[in-house]
């Protein structure tokens, strides 16, 4: 839901259209732009109540502007999913349902999750993927730290350092020690530092998968 993140969803979600339909081709697209100040640090009940409340605001706004579907760019923010798809007459597109599925193609059954704190300690998130059949590692708050540190204090501001890569490739090399089969990298702006393609285990940037998913949507396959 940063700005980095929206950039990433726009240029994803119209090159994954100009593969799959012809050179010339973009998404048709309507894109509510958050101002993030409102919408990050969330810990609080009532925060999360008014995140729920302008995120509910946008997407009627964004239906009312004729929006047949609606995904939400940004994994913490599906803890107010529910809240959210009640003020909609629309789907939203869940992202860890997309992941999860994605993973359950894949024969993947164990995994660990990368992402903010909420994503990576809460039930909101991880509950959706566990219903897919994918046992996750506990979270490492150690990692959850450090995490939190590279997301809110460099990427969010567009900033990808190499200590952050560095940091990140430590991280997953651990998690292949410690079992893990895959990674789900479960916030937006991770891609930024992480090679998708190439890594010592299997990824699964929850951001192409929701952005692979908005395309079948648009192409009629959703």
């Amino acid at each position: 839901m940063s700005w980095v993140s929206t950039r990433t969803y726009y240029e994803c979600i119209n090159r994954l259209v100009q593969r799959r339909a012809e050179p010339m081709a973009s998404a048709p697209l309507l894109i509510e732009s958050l101002d993030f100040r409102r919408l990050h640090g969330l810990h609080l009940m009532d925060e999360w109540n008014r995140a729920a409340q302008v995120l509910g605001e946008s997407a009627r706004a964004l239906e009312g502007a004729g929006a047949t579907a609606i995904a939400i760019g940004a994994n913490s923010m599906h803890k107010v999913y529910d809240e959210v798809a009640a003020q909609v007459d629309i789907p939203i597109i869940h992202i860890a349902e997309c992941v999860g599925r994605k993973m359950k193609e894949a024969g993947v059954t164990n995994a660990a999750l990368i992402g903010t704190r909420n994503v990576m300690t809460e039930t909101f998130y991880r509950q959706r993927l566990v219903a897919h059949g994918i046992d996750l590692l506990p979270p490492d708050m150690e990692n959850v730290e450090q995490l939190d540190h590279i997301i809110y204090g460099e990427l969010m501001l567009g900033k990808a350092t190499r200590d952050a890569q560095r940091t990140l490739k430590t991280m997953i090399t651990r998690k292949e020690q410690d079992g893990a089969q895959a990674i789900v990298l479960a916030c937006t702006e991770l891609e930024l530092l992480v090679d998708v393609d190439a890594n010592v285990l299997p990824i699964f940037d929850s951001t192409r998968i929701h952005c692979e998913a908005a395309v079948d949507w648009v192409m009629g396959d959703g």
